[in-house]
This record gives C-alpha cells, sequence and structure tokens, in this order.
C-alpha cells in the first residue's frame, strides 16, 4: 500500500529534530493550498505557522531600484541630478532696503524665448505612464549667444515652464502649474548653465497666484553650485540681493498674478548651477534612503519596508513598521503612532523633517531602543511620489488635492490617501492610535507649529489634553516650535484633511504639523533661515516629546496641563466683549499668524480656538470704542515681544 504524502514525509525526516515544508507541497485535503503557511515539523507533530512577509519589493539588495515613472508625454533629460548635503552657518534673512525695483514686462512680439517646456499641455488628463517620460530631445531656442544662460528643468522634481530675455543680463520666467490644473505655481526648482562671474544678472518668476508670500519677510531663494560642491564642499545655501515679491501687470481669467524678482552673481564662469524654493528631496533620494536601510543588517531587523500601494502612474508608495522584536505577547499591548509626509510634493520641508524622525528613531541611542520597545510605528514617507517627480506644487495627476480627498472612495483615483486611512483602520482594530501627524511646509507663516482638532464639544478635559503634546513640543525646541502659532478647530471645508479625518475616526492626538519655508523668529534661531539640519532635528524634537507624553512619571504631563488651564483664564475674550467686538480683536490677534497660507489645511481657523499666553488680556468687560482700537494697535505691535518673553520662560 502506498504511504500518504503526510506520512511519507514524516518517514522521511525520522530522526529530524525540525524540518519545514509549505502547505501546498503536502498533499492533505485537509490543509490549505497556499505557501503562506509552513508546517513545521517539531517534536513529532506538525506545527502551522505564517511564512514571514516578503522583502521589500522594488528596493532590494540583490536588483535596482524599481524605475521612476512618468506620463508618457514628459521630457526627462537622461543626466540624474545629485546635490551634496553640508550645514551652512546661521543664514540671515534678507532685509530690505528700499530700494527694490518692481520690474513688468508687457507682451512682447520681440520677446527671446530661450526655454519652452510644452509638453506638460500635450494631455487634458493622466493617460498612462512610462518609465523615464518621452525621451524626445527638446530643442533650445537659443540663438548660439556666448552670454546667454542655458536653462533646464527637466528632471526630477524640476518646474520652470518658460525663460524669457528682457534684457541682456535679465530673465523673465513662468512656472508651470500643477499638471492638469491651471494653478498652484509656487514650487520652483531649475538648473542654469552658462554662467560668468562677476556678473549682476535679474531673475523674475512673473505668475505666482498667493498675494503674501515670505518673500516679503525676508526669505531668499536657494542656490546650488557644482563647482562650488566641487571644491569647497558647498552646498544649497541662501542668496539674492534686491528681493521683492509684488503684483505685477498679467492678468488671466480675472485672476491677479505675483512677481519674485532677485539679483545675483554667480561664483564661477561656465558652472551648472540651481535655483530650488525649498531643499529639494526627491522620489529617488527617498528610494536610495530606503535601500540604505533594506541593506543594513541592524536596522532591517526592527524596521520592515513594505509596498502599500502604487500610484496612478505606478510608482510605490512605501509603508514602514517600525519596533524591536516583541518577547512573547508584548506586541499586543504596544500603542501605535503614525507619521506621514509629502502629500503636497513641494513641501519638500517635510520630507527633512521626516528624514530626521527616521534617522533618531532607527539609530541606536537609549531613547530611541525604548521608543521601539513599547511603541509600534507606521510610516508613509511620501504620499505623493506622482506629484513629486513631475515637480507639482500641490496636487496629485489626478488634478486633485490628496489632502482634501480622505473621505473619498475612490481607491483608484486616490491609492495613496485609501490605503492610508484603511491601513490605519485596521491598525485601530487591533490596537489604541495614541498619535498621528503629518507633516506640511507653509508658505506664509514662521517657524514651526501644528494645527490639532477641536475637542471642546466634548467635554473641557479633552479640549486641553490635545494641546499637551504641541506644549511640549514648543518647550523642548523653544528656538523653532511656536505654540503661540498653534490651532485647533475644524472647518467644514478641511473635514477631507488626513488631520480631521483621523480624528473623527477615533485618534485623539491628531495633527499636522506646519513647517515653514522661511526660519525662525524665536530664541537663538530668530531672524534665521532653517537649513535642512534644523529641520531634521524636528525629528529628535518629536521623539523626544513623545518620550514625555508618554513617560510614567506623569509630571512633565500635569504641569502642562496646568499650564494650559491658567493660559485659558486669560483668553476667554467672549467674557471682555461683545461678539462683534471680539471677532475685531480675534482678527488683530491672530494676523501675524493667518494660517490662510497654510499648505496642508489653508486654514483660516477661527482664533478663538487658540490658547495664547496673553496675561495683558485682563481687560473690562466694557470698553468704550477708542480703547478697543488703542488695544488692538498695541496687541499688534506688541504680539513678537509677548512670543519672545514665553519663549525665554520656556524650560
Amino acid at each position: 500500500m502506498t504511504q500518504p504524502p503526510q506520512k511519507k514525509a514524516e518517514a522521511v525526516i525520522s530522526g529530524c529534530h525540525t524540518l519545514t515544508f509549505s502547505a501546498d507541497t503536502i498533499k492533505d485535503p485537509f490543509l490549505p493550498r497556499t505557501t503562506q503557511i509552513l508546517l513545521e515539523y517539531h517534536l513529532g507533530r506538525w506545527v502551522p505557522r505564517l511564512r514571514e512577509p516578503r522583502g521589500l519589493y522594488g528596493v532590494s539588495s540583490s536588483g535596482p531600484l524599481s524605475p521612476t515613472r512618468w506620463p508618457y508625454h514628459c521630457e526627462v533629460i537622461d543626466e540624474k541630478v545629485q546635490h551634496i548635503d553640508w550645514t551652512p552657518y546661521p543664514e540671515p534673512v534678507y532685509t530690505p532696503t528700499g530700494l527694490e525695483t518692481e520690474p513688468l514686462y508687457p507682451n512682447s512680439q520681440d520677446d527671446v524665448v530661450v526655454y519652452l517646456a510644452d509638453d506638460a499641455y500635450k494631455e487634458p488628463c493622466f493617460v498612462y505612464s512610462r518609465v523615464g517620460g518621452n525621451r524626445t530631445p527638446l530643442k533650445q531656442p537659443v540663438d548660439n549667444c556666448d552670454n546667454t544662460l542655458v536653462f533646464e528643468a527637466r528632471f526630477e522634481s524640476g518646474n520652470l515652464q518658460k525663460v524669457v530675455k528682457v534684457a541682456e543680463y535679465e530673465y523673465q520666467l513662468t512656472l508651470r502649474p500643477d499638471l492638469f490644473t491651471n494653478k498652484h505655481t509656487q514650487w520652483y526648482y531649475f538648473q542654469v548653465t552658462n554662467t560668468q562671474a562677476g556678473i549682476v544678472y535679474r531673475f523674475t518668476i512673473v505668475n505666482f497666484t498667493k498675494p503674501a508670500s515670505l518673500y516679503n519677510r525676508g526669505m531668499r531663494p536657494l542656490f546650488y553650485s557644482e563647482k562650488e560642491a566641487k571644491i569647497h564642499r558647498v552646498g544649497w545655501k541662501r542668496v539674492g540681493d534686491q528681493i521683492k515679491y509684488y503684483r505685477n501687470n498679467l492678468r488671466q481669467d480675472g485672476h491677479r498674478y505675483f512677481s519674485l524678482t532677485w539679483t545675483f552673481q554667480f561664483p564661477h564662469s561656465q558652472d551648472t548651477c540651481y535655483f530650488a524654493h525649498c531643499y529639494p528631496y526627491t522620489y529617488s533620494n527617498l528610494q536610495d534612503y530606503l535601500s540604505r536601510i533594506n541593506d543594513d543588517p541592524v536596522r532591517s531587523k526592527f524596521c520592515k519596508i513594505r509596498v502599500l500601494c502604487h500610484t496612478l502612474a505606478r510608482n510605490m508608495v512605501y509603508v514602514l513598521t517600525i519596533t524591536n522584536p516583541p518577547k512573547n505577547t508584548e506586541l499586543k499591548k504596544r500603542k501605535a503612532v503614525i507619521l506621514t509626509a509629502r502629500v503636497h510634493p513641494g513641501e519638500t520641508n517635510s520630507s527633512w523633517i521626516m528624514k530626521g524622525f527616521l534617522d533618531y528613531i532607527l539609530g541606536d541611542s537609549s531613547d530611541a531602543r525604548l521608543l521601539r520597545d513599547i511603541f509600534i510605528f507606521k510610516v508613509v514617507p511620501m504620499l505623493n511620489p506622482d506629484g513629486v517627480i513631475v515637480g507639482n506644487y500641490r496636487c496629485s495627476l489626478a488634478g486633485r488635492d490628496l489632502n482634501r480627498s480622505y473621505t473619498s472612495v475612490l481607491k483608484q483615483s486616490f491609492p495613496s490617501v485609501w490605503y492610508t486611512r484603511n491601513m490605519i483602520s485596521r491598525l485601530m482594530e487591533k490596537r489604541e492610535v495614541i498619535l498621528y501627524c503629518d507633516l506640511h511646509g507653509h508658505s506664509k507663516k514662521e517657524n514651526i507649529f501644528m494645527y490639532g482638532c477641536d475637542g471642546s464639544s466634548r467635554s473641557k478635559t479633552l479640549y486641553l489634553q490635545q494641546r499637551i503634546f504641541p506644549l511640549m513640543l514648543s518647550k523642548n525646541c523653544p528656538d523653532k516650535f511656536s505654540f503661540l502659532a498653534c490651532k485647533f478647530n475644524i472647518q467644514k471645508s478641511k473635514e477631507g484633511t488626513g488631520r480631521v479625518v483621523m480624528w473623527r475616526m477615533g485618534i485623539r492626538n491628531s495633527f499636522t504639523m506646519e513647517a515653514t519655508f522661511c526660519g525662525s523668529t524665536l530664541g537663538n534661531k530668530r531672524g534665521t533661515h532653517f537649513n535642512t539640519k534644523d529641520l531634521e532635528s524636528m525629528g529628535y524634537h518629536f521623539c523626544d516629546s513623545l518620550l514625555d507624553f508618554c513617560d510614567p512619571d506623569r509630571a512633565k504631563y500635569f504641569q502642562c496641563l496646568k499650564e494650559l488651564e491658567q493660559m485659558e483664564k486669560h483668553i476667554s475674550l467672549e467674557k471682555s466683549f461683545d461678539t462683534s467686538d471680539s471677532s475685531m480683536i480675534e482678527m488683530s490677534l491672530d494676523l501675524d499668524s493667518s494660517s490662510q497660507g497654510s499648505d496642508s489645511s489653508e486654514s483660516n481657523d477661527s482664533p478663538s480656538y487658540h490658547l495664547k499666553l496673553t496675561p495683558q488680556l485682563k481687560l473690562k468687560t466694557h470698553l468704550k470704542k477708542k480703547e478697543r482700537n488703542v488695544f488692538l494697535t498695541n496687541h499688534k505691535n506688541g504680539r513678537e515681544a509677548q512670543e519672545e518673553q514665553l519663549v525665554d520662560s520656556s524650560p
């Protein structure tokens, strides 16, 4: 009689202690036919267990990175752009001289177009993608003039639509709107060659759409020189003179446009240089970073990298699971923390904060090991790789803002946010998620701050508890993070943001962290730009604050709670003024921290939900109109002094 397969296998392994087969190799009708269940023969019996998850698909030591995919009509140069990393000295913001000019350029048939990228308008919507896009060479309309700069932006994250030479050393630049839209012109990143040292050039970008900008608050453009990098190991730095942001004479469909102009002298002749709105961080940068983690025998043990989903262009959205290997049933008790970034592709500062967080949490410090012991971190470092690749500022290839689409059921149109929400929902079925944070950049406000959700309708305790983590962060990082700029509110137009959707799903501490494109007004950093190391340091401070927030010794927690209770007593504006007057004062109190420029939620949330330490608000219930006007003026002028005072008093 023929032995059954299972008996035959047992006979083969008689005398062995353990041996493993996949379930489908043992033809037993009672076992499922799958390769995902392994049968381990141990001490005389078969013990089933799940196969270990596969290694990272697309980032592997045994093969190349997954190639970057572009919309088929996008022209892409062969050269891969790379930049060195370095830490500059503190770079002060620009101080206007009052002599800045406002160039206005009338349309002229005699304009000399030296760069034109019209491939973006070949299709009204996304059709399909190809590796490398369309590589048909684009002829440069340059008249072989020795002194004409040569522009290029057909590389990853590049953005430049058109360049017109309006004078011998003056150029008018037009940015490309987000693909398949006619708006969102903010991000720029382009290459300049054929430079001449010692010549004063003027560059003017003419199609910004936001009325206000950090460029009018001292922000300078970023500049990179390949010769400086090679000779002096100098990377990105802030440059420019005669910087001004102003409304120009261009108009389209009833909309006015704004210009950014600056002058600059190149340090070397015949150099390859770049200008950018913020420090670039591309999809390829992320893949290289993840590949190094995956190839590291230590970090790969507690950081598992998987593909969450594919984008419209079939690029991969990665999710990282970070936690130390558990002991016994320890894993079931661990709570979860979720971080996401780059839902808006032009907000590259969020990727630098994410990098700082990953560098720290994957490090060997005792605090990092402790965090991995007590938490499971789910991290989606780049939610919108398609937008990052093509150089969009805000949208995906669907032509939509993904941070308004978390409530959408259109999985095929918005895969990254759909799968992120689904992943978090499934995670919440197994364990408590104590904190969610989505990282962003901000185009109108200085410093780093958070937006939270309003819990006042539920309970006063919850109302205050949601403010504890941001307050701790401001104490741990007083020269970068401003608690005064934080807001806690939900507007109807923000219902589709990640912050609000996760809060409604039950995550009590659900935040958006906003990092300025410019710099700080606080402490020792006051009046200087943030560099990549400043942004990366916020990742460390986030981890440090998380330890304080969850410390079994609740002393810091209750200290912050007590401070918040004191702040609330000082800010009862509704009790001091009637409704009409309070709205005027709230508008004044929030004049400098208006979030209408928010690039995560474009929030113009009511400031009545802010907690600001303003002791001088102990006002009489009724003030005369003249007294109220004096108060508004004095408070506006003294706001920065108040903020500095709070920072100086923070531990």
